[in-house]
């Protein structure tokens, strides 16, 4: 039930003051059609917006089932009118770049209705009102009657308590005026229909009520009603727009102006392919330099092994190579070769301080654990063993040991090594950055393993045989044939037998060996040196990630041998006694070790070579000659190669190039500035669903993020097409091919920033939007 109580409501026009409700009380009830006549400016209009929401009332009171009004706030207002009222305008007020169907939806869009029950109620309403065979037409297809119609099927979607009709058939001929008329009437019976009309001959025929009105007053009122006291049963559900519906709303509109669209995107993209372009040439020029420091680089990377040569013996890296003054006399000294050699001791500790080098300065680690790993392969249900474990580079370390591995490698063929580390994530792993995938994919996980062949697709024999394969000299291989071997690994558990010595030995292989075991590793693809410059930091065969060489050390390392191990200091294995140094890299050979012998750390360019350097010397600082960990540098060979004026180059046209940004921004925020003006009347047209301000505002901002968009996309697109014209101009000039490269990061972070920067120039319009007042909005032309 709708009672007004007590109502005023006044507009303020310089010193004059028009009363356009003055006192108004007067109750509705649930079912009736209710027809308000009167004059021009006697506030029926007003009236009506008031009760619908859409104005605001200075004093009194509006009470809905119960519930009074004087305490809404603006999110109430919206969510009233969208919950329980429907309006139909004289002027239809349809948005005309959507279809009719789209109309009737617009807003349950607000009421969160899902889009299939959406779809259903709009069909259902568009049926009632008779008009289901044109639900795919569009306004601009309709009669006036039609769009009349379909603005009453609008208002009744949401199935409101009230509906609040404003000259319904003002523009209508009469014969479609008593058509609409009869419709009306026909809703009354299930609600509160209030309609507003100067047509008294059509009141008197179809309303069940009439109220005349003048002056802001009510003269007469043909059926009163005075209702008992009612409880407060009103309930209030919060609209909300998508982001998704007003992307939709936004874009439906801006197809309707494909010519205006394209020419200001193309205008506001001109800062992005200046930026682009200028970003290709850099990133060209710097890949050029980068290229020939990677290649020198690549093949020296910082090493740090068990064993280790003190270069400090023979020449400190600081030291300069001048020649000294002649002073008459020579000096002796010690050959610095034969004290060259230290043992580092390389624990836990040292490996996580490496761990945590800047990723700014060294990407890619490598570390060789040692250990084996105990892989069975089986081909036409013969299992046999196959060792993956590369020699230790320890070439001081335990005889029986490295006796064992070599014997192993020398019976299966298989050639393996350790892919290195990504540190960080973001970036090229240092395996894509160095060679060419043939098939298959790349390694993710740590049981993925790859086939490396060498530059002209060639691998030993005795590797393809070891996978199950016969195979023979200079015969051709499908990939297929590769791509897909699995291969199991057995715990130590289960793969050694203790003896009644004491002593341990490998089992025998077998089938139920090969299937008890719960790790399978998969060849996942084959790759080679990305071209004869590239640094084989791969030996042909197999190659596998440090993660699987550390899960099978932490599975293993309660096992009996290993445990056995740590508890004497001879060789459980072959009885022979060892030393701290021969059991440390025995330990690691059966799991029982984490520390690995061999640790490989790649810079990512000269510069941050040193940088690596420095952070190595800061583990020394302060230890004793004993305690320091040496390190081989065979990079400082490479001529010193600096990108630091090409940076500098590159900052001050990209500068340059941002201006233009800044202009779009202005432009953008000018043309959606334009977009309300021209807008206004489905600003109001969404308010009066119940949208909210943030709503409003959503679907100006949706319509600056598809712009910003298209213009950064269509920015990216140009500058690539002129990287073909520039890279033959350049080519022709310098002999250099393919110097402006586009990088598709760059291409992106660029369509990024022009988006940004298009809903930042039109947030402002947007907000300007959302603060129109609904009632005028919806009187604009």
């Amino acid at each position: 039930m709708l009672q007004l109580k007590d109502l005023r409501k006044s507009y303020h026009v310089g010193d004059t003051v028009t009363h356009a409700l003055d006192d108004v009380s007067i109750s509705f009830r649930n079912q009736e059609f209710v027809a308000i006549l009167g004059p021009s400016g006697s506030g029926k209009t007003t009236l009506l917006n008031v009760v619908g929401g859409l104005d605001r009332y200075d004093s009194g009171d509006l009470v809905i089932n119960g519930k009074s009004t004087k305490n809404f706030k603006e999110t109430d207002w919206d969510a009233y009118r969208n919950n329980s009222v429907g309006f139909v305008f004289q002027n239809y007020n349809l948005i005309s770049h959507l279809s009719i169907i789209a109309n009737v939806e617009l807003g349950m869009n607000l009421s969160g209705v899902s889009a299939a029950e959406r779809h259903q109620r709009a069909v259902n309403a568009l049926t009632q009102v008779g008009l289901k065979d044109h639900i795919s037409k569009n306004p601009n297809q309709l009669s006036g009657g039609q769009m009349q119609r379909v603005a009453i099927a609008r208002a009744l979607a949401n199935d409101p308590d009230i509906l609040l009709c404003d000259e319904p058939t003002g523009a209508l001929d009469t014969k479609t005026s008593e058509q609409i008329m009869k419709l009306i009437k026909e809703l009354s019976k299930d609600r509160l229909v209030v309609m507003v009309t100067h047509n008294s001959e059509l009141a008197q025929e179809y309303a069940t009520r009439i109220v005349n009105f003048k002056d802001g007053k009510i003269l007469n009122d043909s059926n009163p009603f005075t209702p008992e006291k009612e409880k407060d049963t009103f309930k209030l559900k919060r609209t909300k727009m998508s982001y998704w519906n007003a992307i939709k709303l936004s874009f439906t509109n801006i197809m309707t102006k494909k010519g205006r669209t394209t020419l200001t995107a193309f205008a506001s993209s001109i800062g992005i392919i200046s930026i682009a372009v200028v970003l290709a040439l850099s990133n060209g020029f710097q890949k050029q330099i980068d290229t020939t420091m990677s290649k020198a680089l690549a093949k020296y990377p910082v090493t740090i092994n068990q064993t280790a040569t003190d270069a400090s013996n023979v020449q400190d890296r600081n030291e300069s190579n001048k020649n000294v003054k002649n002073h008459g006399y020579i000096t002796i000294e010690k050959d610095r070769l034969q004290e060259s050699t230290h043992q580092n001791k390389i624990d836990q500790k040292y490996v996580n301080y490496v761990k945590k080098i800047n990723p700014n300065y060294a990407n890619s680690i490598s570390y060789q654990r040692g250990v084996n790993l105990n892989i069975l392969t089986r081909k036409n249900h013969k299992v046999k063993p196959v060792q993956f474990s590369p020699i230790s580079a320890d070439s001081n370390g335990s005889q029986a040991a490295a006796q064992m591995r070599m014997q192993a490698i020398s019976a299966t063929g298989l050639g393996s090594s350790v892919f290195p580390t990504t540190l960080r994530k973001s970036k090229n792993n240092f395996l894509k950055e160095n060679y060419q995938l043939l098939s298959g994919v790349w390694p993710d996980k740590s049981t993925d393993l790859v086939l490396v062949t060498d530059n002209k697709n060639k691998l030993n024999i005795n590797i393809l045989k070891n996978l199950g394969l016969k195979v023979k000299t200079g015969e051709r291989l499908k990939y297929q044939k590769l791509v897909g071997q699995k291969f199991k690994i057995v715990a130590n558990d289960d793969y050694y037998q203790k003896l009644p010595t004491g002593m341990f030995i490998p089992q025998k292989v077998s089938n139920s060996m090969y299937e008890h075991s719960k790790t399978t590793l998969r060849i996942v693809g084959v790759i080679r040196p990305k071209n004869e410059n590239s640094m084989a930091l791969l030996s042909s065969g197999i190659a596998y990630s440090d993660q699987l060489a550390q899960n099978i050390i932490k599975k293993n390392k309660n096992s009996a041998i290993v445990k056995a191990q740590k508890k004497t200091t001879q060789n459980v294995m072959t009885g022979q006694n060892m030393n701290s140094r021969e059991k440390k890299q025995m330990m690691q050979s059966i799991g029982g070790s984490t520390i690995p012998t061999s640790i490989m750390i790649y810079p990512n360019d000269f510069d941050a070579k040193d940088k690596v350097l420095d952070y190595l010397d800061k583990w020394n600082k302060g230890k004793k000659k004993q305690d320091k960990i040496i390190y081989t540098d065979m990079s400082s060979a490479v001529t010193s190669m600096t990108g630091g004026l090409l940076n500098g180059i590159t900052t001050v046209l990209v500068a340059f190039a941002a201006i233009s940004l800044v202009t779009s921004m202005i432009m953008i925020g000018i043309l959606t500035y334009t977009s309300v003006l021209e807008r206004t009347k489905e600003i109001g047209i969404l308010k009066a669903l119940g949208a909210r301000k943030k709503d409003i505002t959503r679907v100006f901002d949706a319509e600056t993020f598809i712009l910003g968009i298209f213009s950064g996309v269509l920015g990216v697109f140009i500058a690539w097409l002129l990287v073909f014209p520039i890279n033959s101009v350049l080519y022709s000039i310098t002999d250099l091919s393919n110097v402006a490269q586009l990088n598709p990061v760059h291409a992106v972070v660029l369509v990024i920033i022009s988006t940004i920067l298009t809903m930042v120039g039109g947030h402002l319009p947007a907000r300007m939007a959302a603060k129109k007042d609904a009632a005028i909005a919806l009187r604009s032309e």
